[in-house]
């Protein structure tokens, strides 16, 4: 699904198409006038950019729009059972964050606000500004669909608005022990997760917990900031020519094969 800004979305349709999908890149506005569109697809990603300018909040008015538009549909995604899946990257992810559907039915102990869109966001990198390099991550313990079989990729990440906050430390305990921070920043290829901070640029933006990636609690539904789509060929790594052995493919391929192999 792309919007005004959106930039990423021919790359993204492209991973996909490479996995095995069929794809159709649609305007929001074309699914608000013709909501019977979704009954096609099985499912949708938010690719990256600055959708709307990133006016306001990095995601905020796509996230609004759909909120109030397409309430059925994100809802059909999101909890219509596990025929469906959502992939939200980069800029799509701070569409999921600002949309609530990445941390729903997590809340503090003894809190009562389950759900509540706020138990954690995406804020503004640590040094304030737009940062642009390749990282290495891990996967934690999870369920996700599109991190199956998948130890560590080496990525690139295109943001200034990444770093994941949880509201408390009790709402970012809930989320680990869930599995749902299942993508983390790490030091190189061969390093596990690591729960204390990392310095920059391991850890590009400052993330509580190192946190790359959020997913919801079915495992269906995954939000990551770095960039798969563009990690597709071997070729993409920065240091190919340098490489003794070529991969197959680059690493993000098997995160968009993952989704696609879930209907097989």
């Amino acid at each position: 699904m792309r919007a005004p800004g959106t930039n990423c979305d021919e790359e993204t349709a492209y991973a996909f198409e490479r996995a095995g999908a069929t794809t159709e890149r649609v305007h929001v506005n074309r699914l608000i006038e013709n909501a019977a569109l979704k009954d096609r697809y099985q499912i949708l990603c938010v690719p990256g950019g600055f959708s709307y300018g990133d006016d306001i909040a990095a995601g905020r008015i796509l996230a609004t729009r759909m909120r109030k538009h397409l309430a059925d549909l994100v809802d059909t995604f999101v909890h219509g059972g596990g025929d469906r899946l959502v992939l939200g990257i980069c800029n799509g992810m701070q569409v999921l964050m600002r949309l609530g559907v990445l941390t729903e039915q997590v809340a503090a102990a003894g809190d009562d606000t389950a759900g509540d869109q706020d138990s954690a966001t995406l804020a503004w990198n640590n040094h304030g500004r737009f940062e642009d390099r390749w990282v290495h991550l891990a996967t934690d313990q999870t369920n996700c669909v599109f991190l199956r079989d998948i130890d560590h990729m080496y990525l690139p990440m295109a943001h200034a608005q990444g770093k994941f906050v949880a509201r408390d430390a009790a709402v970012l305990s809930e989320l680990r022990a869930a599995g749902r921070l299942c993508l983390r920043y790490t030091r190189d290829e061969s390093s596990g997760v690591d729960d204390a901070p990392l310095p920059f640029p391991a850890n590009p933006n400052g993330a509580d917990a190192n946190v790359a990636g959020v997913c919801d609690a079915t495992g269906r539904v995954f939000g990551l900031m770095p960039h798969p789509e563009r990690h597709i060929d071997a070729t993409q790594h920065p240091c190919w020519t340098r490489r003794k052995q070529q991969p197959d493919a680059g690493d993000g391929l098997a995160m968009f094969q993952n989704a696609v192999n879930w209907f097989a």
